[in-house]
């Protein structure tokens, strides 16, 4: 039995491919919320409370940890996201259960570089602080666990992203595009159901256990190439893409807490941002979705929302 805590667009996709390949799913939420499937079990669980989450886990023997912080700041991430992370590691430990992590490339201490996984990671401010630390906690721990590092999201259920709905709605309407940083640099962007087929294939190999792996990621592309692609997709003319400046964001900073906080990873988008996973996927036997098809699935799951929201 496998256990799923969260159920955005990583927990969600992780728990249907496991339902769709036989296996036996618990999916905790607050909410009760998840995929709606014979073999999936949703119960409504703080797993920051140490004595729901002893329960849910028992029969475990692998759980994969996908919630995020309830906000967009390291102030948040700081007071929830440790503490989450170490009462999971100590009931899985206690169950005999790996834990498996989706990561972000944010505490790579060389961004500049092309970053593979044995790339430093010691970032030690801000939201990439809270990132490295949290890295750092899970190879002390005495529970398995593995983390699975992926770049910027895109693909059904991913909502709050920039290949999101920052940018497909936008290109189903025809909208005008307005990037971050610049619409020019190349950038990793990472398939999620590609990201929970990497967490799924690690948590089924032991040899590669308490290591950092790299999700499956295709060529790195600009936010234009990614616009082009969702138009391709649908069918339709590729729009007008332009950028936001970074010092407009900075700016916009010094009044705005939001706008302050994504001025922290501008440097993401000013500069190549380039993940490489060769390594990992030898390791996994996994490769990309292509382009293509992720491009076109993407589309489909929001035209589909687009439909019933309609």
């Amino acid at each position: 039995m496998y256990v799923v805590t969260g159920a955005g667009p990583v927990g969600y996709t992780v728990a249907e491919q496991l339902a769709h390949q036989g296996h036996q799913v618990r999916v905790l939420t607050r909410s009760g919320s998840g995929p709606e499937h014979p073999l999936v079990e949703r119960l409504r669980t703080d797993v920051s409370d140490p004595s729901q989450l002893d329960e849910a886990l028992k029969g475990a023997t692998a759980v994969f940890h996908c919630i995020h912080g309830s906000a967009y700041r390291a102030s948040v991430w700081a007071a929830e996201l440790p503490q989450a992370e170490q009462v999971v590691m100590n009931a899985a430990a206690a169950a005999g259960a790996v834990v498996v992590f989706p990561e972000s490339l944010y505490s790579y201490s060389e961004p500049d570089r092309l970053m593979t996984e044995s790339s430093p990671r010691e970032t030690t401010s801000g939201k990439r602080g809270i990132r490295t630390q949290l890295l750092k906690t899970r190879e002390a721990h005495a529970a398995n666990t593995v983390s699975v590092v992926a770049g910027d999201f895109f693909g059904p259920r991913v909502k709050m992203a920039h290949a999101g709905e920052r940018m497909v709605p936008l290109v189903l309407t025809g909208k005008p595009i307005q990037a971050i940083g610049s619409a020019e640099r190349p950038h990793s962007f990472t398939y999620v159901p590609d990201l929970a087929a990497a967490m799924i294939a690690a948590a089924l190999k032991p040899e590669l256990w308490n290591t950092v792996l790299h999700a499956p990621t295709g060529s790195p592309m600009t936010q234009r190439e990614v616009a082009a692609a969702y138009a391709g997709a649908a069918g339709v003319a590729t729009p007008k893409v332009s950028a936001v400046p970074g010092w407009v964001l900075r700016v916009a900073g010094i009044f705005s807490t939001d706008m302050r906080e994504l001025a922290e990873l501008l440097y993401q988008f000013e500069r190549p941002f380039v993940m490489d996973s060769s390594e990992s996927q030898r390791l996994l036997g996994l490769e990309p979705t292509p382009l293509a098809e992720a491009a076109a699935a993407t589309v489909a799951w929001w035209s589909g929302a687009a439909r019933q929201a309609s």
